[in-house]
């Protein structure tokens, strides 16, 4: 493990990867900032009700080599309070606002501790994830304006967007204050259907979790599965079998694949050229049944299993370059049309530095010359010595475009190497196998799903039944860089921005 040395607290191992140690809240701030001045990034941060007491788990990470570290901070459940990281850390702020909304944690300090996981029609005081909160109270009838920020001057007006929309995408409201069609701030407010993933999780074995975890965000069954068995895993001590992470590693890029494919055309399709997206549906639709052949799923649900991984079929070399191909005359086809380059140049910026403040991550990251991906730093499967994470410094559409365009040929390329050295179809851990009693440690799981890492982290008791889950998709790291990127961007250019981000609402409305 990379960590900074003489670290002013004793850091014992946990599970297979970890090292966690307890930290006072007085000196939290400080060991944060040596973490994170060391190069670490904050994955995660987990509150906990554990009736008689409560504490918060601070994951850190970095790689390679792959480093995790954990601190623990124990509270006062009669009144709980940690001193806040807004300072250093803008992702800790908003980890902040969730745990003050969801389980009544108070960041002193904090800059901007205002909801925001709970709309205001939510009654003040009720904590949603504290055991004994008990079931919903009436909501407030007449709860006021949401307070948006006001943005004045000399012709600014307000366009209001949703939280409905046309199609089928999930609710999500836009605010944005523009001049003539130049778009000054928007302001995206999400969480009209937080589910309660995480609390639905609690008191149920490891297999009935799975099955939740395929579906927190329905384009990313394998990432999220990935995560979770590996948090499972680490909790028990299970030892997959090298042939399962080969197999778990040909489905990552298989969703990768389709998902990317997808976006190429939606992109396209976002400035008009309809022939662009119909040869990538065309593509993407091949994409799926490959799927269903493979797992019995479109989607690639029932491929990863707890302890391994199971698949009917591998794709094989003429199928990948008959993929290959079609994948070769979409990208021709559009980086041919000057229109579609013109309209993706230059358009919803995000630069480097605002990129790493936010700690945006995956694909939006990686546009911005963010040089993070899960692959490389909390790598589960060798890649072999030729691959490297796609890499575009430009952070305009463009950039997330031709990220996704390089990310499809790496797909494809791993996805022959994998298949080469793929020894079994069905590779599973022995029934039983590890050992349930350190489960309390926990474990965490992070894979490069297709939009980006995800963490999960679990506790279990002794009948491995969930004491905790606590779920990290990317697009809770990305979705504040899309409000970043539009200053400057026109309204009718909202729509491409949008797309090329491509963000979850499920994987963050959890």
């Amino acid at each position: 493990m990379n960590l900074p040395g003489d670290f002013p607290i004793t850091l014992e191992p946990v599970g297979s990867h970890r090292v966690a140690g307890t930290a006072s809240a007085a000196d939290l701030v400080q060991l944060a900032a040596l973490l994170l001045g060391h190069g670490m990034r904050l994955a995660l941060v987990s509150a906990h009700d554990d009736g008689s007491s409560m504490r918060v788990v601070y994951l850190f990470t970095s790689g390679p080599p792959d480093t995790r570290v954990e601190l623990r901070v124990d509270l006062d459940p009669s009144r709980p309070q940690v001193p806040t990281l807004a300072a250093t850390s803008f992702p800790a702020s908003r980890f902040e606002r969730e745990m003050l909304d969801l389980f009544g944690i108070e960041p002193l300090d904090h800059p901007q501790p205002r909801r925001l996981v709970l709309h205001q029609h939510w009654p003040t005081g009720w904590h949603p994830m504290r055991h004994g909160a008990g079931d919903p109270p009436p909501m407030v009838e007449d709860s006021g304006q949401y307070p948006f920020v006001p943005v004045e001057g000399t012709g600014v007006y307000e366009i209001p967007v949703g939280p409905v929309h046309a199609g089928l995408i999930e609710p999500g409201h836009f605010r944005f204050w523009v001049v003539g069609e130049t778009i000054l701030r928007m302001k995206a407010r999400l969480w009209f259907v937080h589910k309660g993933i995480e609390r639905l999780f609690e008191g149920k074995d490891a297999t009935s979790g799975l099955e939740i975890a395929e579906r927190i965000s329905g384009d990313t069954a394998v990432g999220h599965a990935i995560a979770y068995c590996q948090a499972v895993e680490d909790a028990c001590s299970m030892q997959v079998p090298a042939d399962a992470q080969l197999l778990r590693g040909v489905l990552l890029e298989l969703e990768r694949l389709y998902n990317h494919v997808a976006d190429v055309g939606a992109l396209c399709n976002d400035v008009g050229f309809g022939l662009a997206q119909a040869t990538a549906l065309s593509l993407r639709e091949r994409l799926l049944q490959l799927n269903g052949e493979i797992t019995g799923h479109r989607l690639l649900r029932g491929g990863v299993v707890l302890g391994g991984a199971r698949v009917r079929r591998l794709p094989d070399a003429p199928e990948l370059a008959e993929i290959g191909d079609r994948f070769d005359e979409l990208s021709e086809l559009a980086g041919s049309n000057a229109l579609v380059m013109e309209r993706f140049t230059g358009t919803a910026t995000l630069d480097e530095t605002h990129a790493r403040d936010l700690g945006v991550i995956g694909v939006a990251g990686r546009a911005s010359g963010v040089d993070f991906d899960a692959r490389v730093a909390h790598g589960f499967v060798d890649l072999g010595d030729g691959f490297s994470p796609a890499l575009r410094p430009e952070g305009d559409v463009l950039a997330r475009y031709r990220v996704r365009c390089d990310e499809v040929r790496a797909s494809l390329s791993l996805l022959s190497s994998l298949t080469e050295r793929a020894g079994a179809l069905d590779a599973v851990a022995a029934p039983g196998s590890g050992d349930a009693s350190a489960a309390t440690d926990g474990g965490v799981g992070i894979a490069e799903g297709w939009r980006g890492a995800i963490v999960h982290r679990v506790e279990l008791d002794a009948e491995r039944r969930f004491t905790r889950v606590k779920i990290v998709d990317p697009s809770w790291f990305n979705w504040p860089a899309l409000p970043m990127s539009l200053a400057d961007t026109i309204v009718p250019d909202f729509p491409l921005a949008n797309k090329s981000f491509n963000l979850s609402y499920a994987g963050n409305d959890l």
